[in-house]
C-alpha cells in the first residue's frame, strides 16, 4: 500500500491487534492528529507525515472535531489528502472522530447531547469530505446529558450509516460500566475506549470502589482499547530534563502545564531516561514500548512533527523487551503524578 508518488517505505509495518472483540484491527502504533496539524503548522510537513504513515502501514488515522488549531483545522487537513493522494486507499483506512468537548460558541457548541454530537459528526464528516468515519467517539462523560441520550445519539450514528463503530473517550470505570449498560439496552455495540495512558498516568490501571479498573472493565466487556498520550505531552523525553526549551508546549502554554514539570515528576523522567538509555534507545521509544505492552491495549496513538519522529516512534516495536529494571521503576512511580488533563472533565466525574 503506498499513498504518494515517492518510492514506499521499506520500513517494517506495525503488527496489528483485534480491538476487543470486533472483527476489526488497529496497528499497534496509530497516527493521532491532535496537535501538528493546525494552521500555524506547515501543509507540506502534515502532507509529508500522513502519506508517509500510511506508507508505512500505519492504518489508522484519529481525530476529533477540535482538533487543530483552530478546531475543525486538523479534519480539514486530512480531507484535502483523503480527497487526491488517500482517495484510492480509503477503504484500507480506519479513520475516527469524537465529539464532546467545546468546538462552537453558544449552549450547543459542546457537552454530549444529541443535538450536539450529531450536529457535529456531521460538520465533521463535511470537512473530511466523507460519507462515514469508522469510529465515532463520544469524546467526555458530560454530566448535564442523560447518559441515554448521549449513547443513543452514538447508536443513531451507527444506524444512519454515518458511523461503523462507535466508542466512548476518557469515561471512568464507573461511567464506562453505565455506558455499557445503556448501550446494551439500545443495542449498540461499544467497541472501543479511548484513553490517556503513561508512565506517568496509569489511571486506567487504578480500581475504583467497585474494585475494577478500567483495563478491567473494558476488558471483561470485550472492548478494545486505544491509548493516548504514551509520552505524557513530551515529557517522557529527554527534551526537559534540563529547563523548558523555547517553543516549547510547557513554554507555549499548550496542554503541557509548567506544573506538570514538578521536581518530583522530572526525577521520576530522569530515573526512566537513565534505564532507557543503559539499553540504548530513548525514552520516548521506551514509553511507547511501555504502553504497548499490555496486550488489552489495542493501539497507542501518537503525535508526530516530522516523518523522523513517526518512524523513530515505529522503531518501538522492534526494540528488544523492557527489562526487569524499567518495569521495576515505573511501578515504583504513584498512578496519578497529576498530569492527567481530562480527569476534572470526565474520568472523575
Amino acid at each position: 500500500m503506498t499513498a504518494s508518488a515517492h518510492p514506499p517505505s521499506t520500513g517494517p509495518r506495525p503488527p496489528h491487534r483485534r480491538l476487543g472483540r470486533s472483527g476489526l484491527t488497529l496497528p499497534v502504533v496509530s497516527l493521532g492528529l491532535w496537535q501538528n496539524f493546525g494552521h500555524a503548522d506547515p501543509v507540506a510537513t502534515q502532507r509529508e507525515i500522513v502519506l508517509h504513515a500510511v506508507d508505512r502501514g500505519v492504518t489508522h488515522l484519529d481525530l476529533a472535531n477540535n482538533y487543530g488549531p483552530p478546531g475543525g483545522a486538523a479534519e480539514e487537513t486530512l480531507g484535502r489528502l483523503l480527497a487526491r493522494e488517500l482517495r484510492p486507499l480509503r477503504d484500507e483506512l480506519v479513520v475516527t472522530t469524537k465529539a464532546g468537548y467545546r468546538m462552537g460558541p453558544g449552549p450547543y457548541g459542546e457537552g454530549g447531547s444529541r443535538k450536539y454530537l450529531l450536529s457535529s459528526l456531521d460538520a465533521s464528516l463535511r470537512r473530511l469530505g466523507l460519507d462515514h468515519v469508522d469510529i465515532f467517539y463520544s469524546h467526555r462523560f458530560d454530566p448535564t446529558t442523560p447518559l441515554d441520550e448521549t449513547i443513543g445519539a452514538l447508536a443513531t450514528a451507527v444506524r444512519s450509516g454515518r458511523a461503523r463503530y462507535a466508542g466512548i473517550s476518557s469515561y471512568s470505570a464507573r461511567r464506562t460500566r453505565e455506558a455499557l449498560a445503556v448501550a446494551a439496552e439500545v443495542g449498540l455495540d461499544l467497541v472501543v475506549t479511548q484513553v490517556s495512558y503513561s508512565m506517568l498516568n496509569r489511571w486506567i490501571e487504578e480500581p475504583d470502589a467497585s474494585g475494577r479498573s478500567v483495563l478491567e472493565v473494558a476488558h471483561e466487556s470485550g472492548m478494545g482499547v486505544v491509548a493516548f498520550s504514551p509520552l505524557a505531552q513530551g515529557m517522557l523525553t529527554d527534551r526537559y530534563l534540563r529547563g523548558t526549551p523555547e517553543g516549547s508546549r510547557a513554554a507555549r502554554g499548550g496542554p503541557l502545564r509548567p506544573e506538570f514539570l514538578s521536581p518530583q515528576n522530572l526525577e521520576h523522567v530522569r530515573r526512566l531516561d537513565a534505564l532507557a538509555r543503559a539499553q540504548g534507545r530513548p525514552l520516548a521509544r521506551t514509553a511507547i514500548a511501555w504502553a504497548a505492552r499490555d496486550p488489552r491495549i489495542t493501539t497507542v496513538l501518537v503525535g508526530a512533527r516530522s516523518v523522523g519522529q513517526l518512524d523513530d516512534s515505529l522503531a518501538a516495536l522492534e526494540d528488544p523487551p523492557l527489562s526487569d529494571e524499567e518495569i521495576a521503576a515505573v511501578e515504583a512511580i504513584p498512578r496519578d503524578t497529576g498530569i492527567n488533563l481530562w480527569a476534572s472533565r470526565s474520568s472523575d466525574l
